[in-house]
């Protein structure tokens, strides 16, 4: 059985997209510690675990989506994490190519958050090799795994 979900039917138009790259320039991802370190060791492409179900990786433009998203999806995955911040230029480069579009599911939790239903999120349609990433920022989470903060772009004060 299908079912019509209007927060998944947000789409960009180019024009749209250019002007979200001009305010929101970067483009964030949420990856787990261990993973994040694999690939650098190997040098090789990072795949999210939902990869494969969702078809793509995904992203936030809008720091501020940056601990909405951590503890919408990802409270009870154990562990250190860490902030990718990347553009859609540096994925580019990398040849990935990166797709405005309303929210989607992430594996089998719906995104049904606060903001979901007029936001754009960035669906990167590859991995992420290291060298797209410009920055990766260390991330603070509680003994309950809510994500507080991403250092220097965002906490919870």
């Amino acid at each position: 059985m299908l079912f019509f979900l209007p927060q998944h039917c947000i789409a960009a138009s180019e024009e749209n997209t250019d002007k979200y790259i001009e305010k929101y320039p970067y483009v964030y991802h949420l990856v787990q510690k261990e993973l994040w370190d694999k690939a650098l060791e190997n040098n090789s492409t990072y795949f999210p675990p939902t990869y494969s179900q969702d078809k793509f990786t995904h992203a936030t433009a809008n720091p501020d989506f940056l601990l909405t998203i951590g503890n919408h999806f990802y409270t009870q995955v154990k562990g250190e994490w860490r902030c990718l911040r990347m553009s859609v230029d540096s994925l580019s480069a990398t040849g990935v190519k990166t797709i405005f579009e309303g929210t989607a599911p992430v594996g089998d939790k719906e995104a049904d958050f606060e903001g979901t239903d007029s936001e754009l999120f960035p669906h990167i349609l590859g991995g992420i090799h290291p060298s797209a990433v410009l920055q990766v920022h260390m991330v603070s989470r509680d003994s309950e795994g809510r994500f507080l903060s991403v250092s220097d772009i965002v906490n919870t004060d």
